[in-house]
C-alpha cells in the first residue's frame, strides 16, 4: 500500500511530465515545399508539417506512397496549390486516406491558388494541347507577391482550425508580412536589370516570375506542357532563335536538363537552373532563400 509520500511524488512527477509535453500541434500536410515553408513561418511550433513532395520532383506527377497516405489520413489541414496542379494524384490520395476533414470543400483543405490572379487561363480545353490547366497556370509560387497574397488567407485558416492560438498566428503573420514586404522590394530593385530580357524556358512554369520581373519568353523547349521535346522540335526552336534571339535558357531544378543543354551547346546561351521551390538549391532553404537565390542566379547568368 502506497504512503502519502509516494503518492505526492507520483503527483509531482505527473505534473512535471504534463508541463514538459508540448501542446497539441496542428497536423498539416503541405502538397509542395513552398506551402510547407509558408505554414512554418505562420504557425511555428503550433504545427507539425509533413511535406508531400520535394523540389526535385515534378509536382504534377507524384506517387501516393504509404507514408503519404498515412500522413493525410491523420492530417487536420492540407495546404496545396490547387488550380489542378495536383489533379493527377491528390484525388487518389484523398480517396485512399479516407479523411473527411481534409476533403475538397472542407475547412481542412486549403488551395493557395484560390487567393491569387491566375495567368494563362486557356480559352479552350483539349488534351491534345498537353498538360493544360483549366484554371490557369498553377505555378504561382515564382512571384513573391503571390506568397504575400496567400499568407493572410492561410493564417486565417490556421486560426479557424486552431482558435486557441489565433493571436499567435496573427502576430506571426504581421511579422512575416513586414519582413516579406521589405525583401520583395529588395528583390525587385536588384532584378531591375532583367526587365525585357528575352528567355527560353523548358516548361511553362515561370509566367508569374516573368510578369514580376518583366522577362520576355520567346520560346519553350516543351512542344506542349508536360511533353518532352523531340529532336525535330528542338531544331525548330533553334531556328526560331535565329530570327528572335534569346539571352538565357531557364529551367527548374527538377527538370531533366538534357534538352536545355542541347540548346545551350548550339547557341552558347547560358542555362539558369532555378530552384523553383524551397529545397531546389542549397541556398533555397526557406522562402527568403528561394528568392535570394532565384534573383542572383538570373542576374549572374544574364551578364
Amino acid at each position: 500500500m502506497m504512503n502519502k509520500t509516494s503518492l505526492l511524488g507520483m503527483s509531482l512527477t505527473a505534473a512535471l511530465v504534463s508541463i514538459a509535453l508540448p501542446a497539441h500541434a496542428l497536423k498539416v500536410v503541405a502538397c509542395e515545399p513552398e506551402w510547407g515553408a509558408l505554414t512554418q513561418e505562420l504557425a511555428g511550433e503550433h504545427a507539425s508539417i509533413y511535406v508531400a513532395t520535394s523540389a526535385l520532383q515534378d509536382p504534377h506527377h507524384i506517387q501516393a506512397r504509404p507514408s503519404l497516405i498515412a500522413a493525410v489520413r491523420n492530417a487536420e489541414l492540407l495546404v496545396c496549390t490547387g488550380a489542378e496542379l495536383e489533379s493527377g494524384w491528390l484525388p487518389v490520395l484523398l480517396r485512399q486516406a479516407g479523411n473527411g476533414a481534409v476533403q475538397v470543400g472542407q475547412p481542412g483543405m486549403f488551395y493557395a491558388a484560390d487567393f491569387v490572379r491566375k495567368l494563362e487561363v486557356p480559352t479552350r480545353l483539349d488534351r491534345a494541347d498537353g498538360d493544360v490547366h483549366a484554371s490557369g497556370n498553377p505555378h504561382i509560387q515564382t512571384d513573391p507577391r503571390n506568397i504575400a497574397a496567400v499568407a493572410p488567407a492561410l493564417a486565417r485558416r490556421l486560426s479557424e482550425l486552431d482558435p486557441a492560438h489565433a493571436a499567435d498566428y496573427a502576430k506571426r503573420l504581421a511579422d512575416f508580412q513586414a519582413r516579406w514586404g521589405q525583401a520583395t522590394q529588395r528583390w525587385t530593385q536588384a532584378a531591375a536589370p532583367l526587365k525585357g530580357l528575352p528567355i527560353v524556358v523548358q516548361h511553362k512554369g515561370f509566367p508569374y516570375l516573368e510578369t514580376w520581373l518583366g522577362l520576355q519568353q520567346v520560346a519553350t523547349l516543351e512542344p506542349k506542357p508536360g511533353v518532352e521535346p523531340s529532336s525535330s522540335h528542338l531544331s525548330s526552336v533553334l531556328g526560331k532563335l535565329q530570327l528572335q534571339p534569346a539571352k538565357l535558357i531557364v529551367r527548374a531544378a527538377y527538370n531533366d536538363g538534357r534538352s536545355a543543354q542541347w540548346l545551350a551547346d548550339r547557341t552558347q546561351l547560358p542555362v539558369a537552373v532555378l530552384p523553383f521551390t524551397v529545397g531546389g538549391s542549397e541556398r533555397a532553404k526557406d522562402l527568403f532563400g528561394l528568392f535570394d537565390d532565384t534573383v542572383d542566379i538570373l542576374l549572374k547568368a544574364a551578364k
